[in-house]
């Protein structure tokens, strides 16, 4: 609105307030921005284009714009920040008002923060987890057991859902895949399958795909399965950072919206991964076990090794290479990949008694160097819009090692910041793609690693970064190496 407004100034709307803008039978709240200048007319409103799509105006149409009343639920808010907790009732209340849009960026922020490290306790997760489940539309299958699995992050490129994904539909189990962009990594696994298919399906459009092929890979933010949970992704995203709480809320919740009833959780441990102890790995795994139970999941846990990238491919589309290497059973596939996606896909088929205790893994190796998984992934992707092979960025620099030696340590959180800077996940192609892993031989001038962007200049402030890093790579001298 124009800021010499007469409405503007008698009602006292300042910048960024939140008000509630109504047009016929609909209403949407709304962050208003006071303009100076002749763009707008006294009594004139511009609205964005989802505001013009969500009241249905058009030009010349006279709307009412009215103070926002107070959201109670934002002192249930203040009671946790300082020491309360959050009962069910409250939780549902915040889980409702951040759905309706009632809750501002910096008061979703206040929520996120107070409830991240270790200030929610099981209940109080449960709760969260069935009111954000609540919150949005939730899928239904005409199946006793229906699959899926999820990885906590921490590990870059550790793309393991596209290869699980087509060998459990190719074993005939249904896994309606529904995943994340990138939080706070160079990748989700939504971003990485993009690159190749079409991922933004309607809600239909994912039943389609998953009764003619068993199973999909698509983007969860398309379809309103665990609204709040998108919205507050948003917002941890700015953060940088992904409590814990919030976390095992927004996976189990999202699984249960999708009509998932087994699952099975991936918590890597290194001591530069998202969790970095064994301790912080067994807190988690009963966490998502209880509340697995308390809203109607069967949950198997399983701690692997995180001490260094998985695959060879840090960012959307050097992942995305890694995939397709596997699922083609090339040469030079990543085997770390191929077996980690191998014990995730094994441990489906066990939990959902396709296979005995200990044959997993076996029958989702048959399905994989058959060729079964290749076919099922192709088949999917042409279900969801097509396939293609994706490309990577065209500019590219190679990273020497300084010293001959034996690569033994990994900085992952340092080299997924290598992968954000050139580009990753915004600018698909970019990234990071490894030539050396922990126990490998090099000698100086070996080329580390290869960074890859679409500008000169993202190149450059990429490498600005990397003068002020020590060690990212941890080499030890060997005698017969550093003559």
């Amino acid at each position: 609105m124009q800021a010499n407004c007469h409405i503007c100034r008698s009602e006292g709307f300042e910048s960024l307030t939140r008000v509630q803008v109504s047009f016929g039978n609909k209403t949407i709240i709304a962050t208003l921005n006071v303009l100076r200048g002749n763009l707008l007319e006294n009594l004139e409103a511009g609205l964005s284009e989802s505001a013009w799509r969500a009241l249905g105006v058009k030009e010349g149409d006279k709307i009412s714009i009215s103070h926002l009343q107070p959201v109670a639920s934002m002192s249930m808010v203040r009671a946790k920040i300082y020491g309360k907790r959050l009962e069910e009732n409250g939780l549902k209340a915040i889980i409702e008002d951040i759905t309706l849009g009632k809750y501002s960026g910096v008061q979703m922020a206040a929520f996120i923060t107070t409830c991240s490290g270790d200030n929610l306790d099981i209940h109080e997760i449960s709760a969260l987890t069935k009111a954000m489940v609540n919150a949005g539309q939730r899928l239904k299958w005409d199946k006793e057991i229906i699959v899926d699995k999820h990885c906590v992050g921490g590990l870059p490129g550790n793309r393991t859902t596209p290869i699980v994904v087509p060998i459990i539909a190719a074993a005939g189990l249904t896994i309606p895949k529904t995943s994340s962009r990138a939080i706070t990594s160079p990748a989700g696994t939504a971003d990485t399958v993009e690159t190749m298919s079409n991922i933004s399906l309607r809600l239909e459009e994912i039943k389609e795909v998953v009764l003619k092929e068993n199973g999909c890979m698509v983007w969860g933010g398309a379809v309103q399965l665990s609204p709040a949970d998108d919205l507050l992704i948003k917002i941890e995203k700015a953060l940088d950072f992904d409590g814990e709480g919030l976390m095992i809320a927004s996976v189990l919740s999202k699984k249960a919206a999708a009509g998932s009833t087994h699952v099975v959780i991936d918590i890597p441990v290194g001591p530069t991964a998202k969790v970095r102890t064994m301790v912080e790995a067994h807190k988690l795994k009963y966490y998502f076990t209880v509340v697995g139970e308390v809203i109607g999941l069967e949950v198997e846990v399983i701690i692997t090794e995180g001490d260094q990238p998985v695959g060879r491919g840090i960012g959307p589309v050097p992942e995305a290479l890694d995939v397709l290497a596997v699922l083609e059973q090339k040469s030079h596939r990543p085997k770390d990949l191929e077996e980690r996606s191998l014990l995730l896909a094994g441990t489906i088929l066990e939990l959902a008694k396709v296979v005995p205790v200990g044959k997993g893994n076996i029958k989702a190796k048959q399905i994989l160097q058959s060729g079964s998984a290749l076919k099922k992934f192709k088949a999917i992707c042409l279900a969801q819009g097509g396939f293609r092979r994706p490309e990577l960025s065209p500019i590219r620099h190679q990273m020497p090692s300084e010293k001959s030696g034996v690569i033994t340590t990994i900085d992952n959180r340092r080299l997924a910041m290598i992968a954000k800077l050139s580009g990753a996940p915004s600018d698909p192609g970019a990234g990071i793609i490894l030539h050396k892993k922990l126990g490998d031989r090099v000698k100086k001038g070996d080329s580390l690693f290869t960074i890859f962007t679409d500008t000169q200049g993202e190149l450059n402030y990429t490498l600005r970064y990397l003068e002020e890093q020590q060690d990212i790579f941890q080499i030890t001298q060997v005698p017969e190496l550093s003559r």
